[in-house]
This record gives structure tokens, sequence and C-alpha cells, in this order.
């Protein structure tokens, strides 16, 4: 497997442009032309294997289907462009899960807190029976989500004021969250004090100490500087994220089985590579914010699991997302209340 770099995450955004840019001119020859759409930088390892994707599909297709890459939001937010995807007007998608419950409420079981403990529990359920509920849900909108899910990240605490070691720490602590019903309802559980804002106030939120601290994957943290006003990282794992690769239903129901056959395998195949790729991202960020000065630590989650059950917010979860789903997902992360 292609060893992939920080370097190549941090460079060569003029680059990935002009390639784009050639593949669109070559679509005038094509029988099919989609276009895909993502919210990642154009040099986030999900560009990176997208690109080599769509060459391949191209390549393997003798040039019937083009696919036109739309890097970060170029055309429009994620909502945006969920409603262009269920039009028709945009044929790919990717989105993640927590986004997509907005339109499909079980696909966000993936950011249920401290489910999963690691990697291996996160793919073994999402390529498993978990993942083919949620698609089976994703179906029944008219859109087609394949096999494998592409990685968005575990989500860590950072913190100006004092580590995250217990759940204790987290009383009152005013935290940044996404606006969304599913962060809100897990950090009042854990006691926190959180603060929907929006990612583009982040950053000046915690400078002028309106929060106190946020939660995002160790790329994010290293990518937007959080290290400069925040002093503590906690490797707490307590969500984790992914991006569903979406079809529009009526455009991929009119690719011949052949193309669909290509496209299947060469998505799940970027999937997996860009897999890797984050993982090692996230391994490198921690060395990254370190040098930077932030402290980090590995707190034991389980208290923090414990504390989710005695507030019952896997309760109030599993009432919202059904028994068959919640079956589903604690048969990878175990009883979970």
């Amino acid at each position: 497997m292609r060893k992939f770099t920080r370097r190549q995450f941090a460079v060569g955004a003029g680059a990935t442009f002009a390639s784009i840019g050639f593949l669109r001119g070559r679509a005038q020859a094509a029988e099919f032309t989609y276009k895909y759409c993502n919210n990642m930088t154009a040099t986030h390892p999900t560009n990176i294997r997208a690109r080599e994707m769509v060459e391949a599909i191209k390549r393997d297709s003798g040039g019937r289907l083009d696919i036109q890459i739309f890097p970060n939001s170029q055309l429009g937010g994620d909502t945006d462009v969920l409603a262009q995807l269920r039009a028709g007007a945009v044929q790919f998608f990717s989105l993640s899960g927590l986004i997509l419950a907005t339109l499909v409420p079980v696909a966000s079981i993936n950011g249920v807190g401290f489910a999963f403990k690691n990697y291996n529990e996160v793919w073994r359920a999402m390529d498993g029976d978990l993942g083919k509920h949620v698609r089976d849900e994703i179906a029944k909108v008219n859109l087609y989500a394949f096999e494998k899910i592409w990685d968005n990240g575990f989500r860590e605490i950072t913190s100006s004021t004092r580590p995250i070691l217990t759940p204790a720490d987290l009383k009152g602590f005013k935290i940044r969250v996404p606006v969304s019903p599913m962060w809100t309802s897990m950090f009042n559980a854990l006691g926190a004090s959180p603060v929907g804002i929006n990612w583009n106030e982040t950053y000046s939120a915690l400078q002028t100490k309106i929060a106190e601290g946020q939660e995002n994957p160790v790329i994010l943290i290293e990518l937007f500087k959080i290290y400069e006003v925040q002093k503590y990282l906690s490797i707490t794992n307590h969500m984790w994220d992914g991006f569903w690769f979406l079809a529009n239903g009526n455009a991929w129901r009119k690719l011949p089985k052949d193309l669909q056959g290509i496209v299947t395998r060469r998505v799940n195949e970027a999937a997996v590579k860009q897999r890797a790729d984050v993982d090692a991202l996230n391994q490198n960020a921690v060395k990254a914010v370190t040098s930077h000065g932030m402290v980090v630590n590995t707190p034991n989650t389980e208290p923090f699991r414990a504390q989710l059950q005695r507030a019952g917010f896997y309760k109030e979860w599993k009432q919202k997302y059904g028994e068959a789903a919640w079956a589903a997902l604690e048969r990878y992360a175990g009883k979970l209340g």
C-alpha cells in the first residue's frame, strides 16, 4: 500500500486543481459524465484517493464514464449539495453520517458516544451488519451508498484549562460542539456545558474563552492550529465519524451493470486506502501538536461510558434508532445500556 505523508496532505493544491481540470477537459468523449462532490480540501486523503479512483474508472471503462471532482465544498455546503444530489444535479457525494441523519436518522448511529473502542470495531461494524442496516435505510430515500465507508477519524477533546482525565473533569466544562442534537445530548449527559458554535467561529471562540475546549479529529486540530489556543489534548476517541460515498439513485441505475461493477470496485478500493491514510495522518498529527507544546493524555474511557449509561444517554438514543439498529450496534460495540 502506498505510504501517505503529511507533506502530501499539505502541498500540491495547484497541481490538484490542474489535474481535475484536465479530467474535465476530456469529459466530452464520455458516454456518462458525472459530478462527485465532497467538503474536504483538495489535498486531503479523500481527494488524493478520489483522483486515483476516477482515473482508474475512466481507464477501466474505456472512457465511457468520466467523473468530475469538486472538492472543498465548491458547489455549496453539505446540506445544499445533499439537495443537489437528491435532485440529480450532482451524481456522487461524500457525506458524514452525522449530517446525513437530517434525512436518514439512523445514519448518525456510528457517532454514538464511546461506542467504539478502536478502528477494528469500527470497520467490523460498518463493513458488517450495522453498515448494511444504514445503507438499507439510505436506499429508501433513493440514494445508493457504497459498501465501504470512508474515514473521518475518531474525535478527541482539547482544553485550555485542564486535561480531561475522568468524567469529573467535564463537569461544567464549556466545550464547543457542532450544532447537533447528538453532540449536545452526549456532553450534557457527561456533565459538561456544550456550546453550539459553527466551525468557522471556533478558533475565535476558544481565543476569547467563550469556550474552554472543543473536540475534533487530531488532523483538524493540527491543520487549523488549535494548539495555539488550547493547551491539553485528551485522546478520548469519544465519537467516530465517516463519509458515506453516495450516489443519486436514478443516476446509479442509469449506468449499465458493467459500469456499476467498475465503479463499485474502484470506490470501495479507494475507501480502504483512504482509511489507512487518515489513520497514519492522525498518528503523525499527535506528534506534531505535541511538538507545538500541547500536553497529550489518553484517559480510560470506561468511566465515560458508565456515566452515559447512568445519565440515560444510551436509552434515549436506543429509542430514537430502534431495536434493530441498536442490536446491530451492540453486536460490535458490546452492551451499551
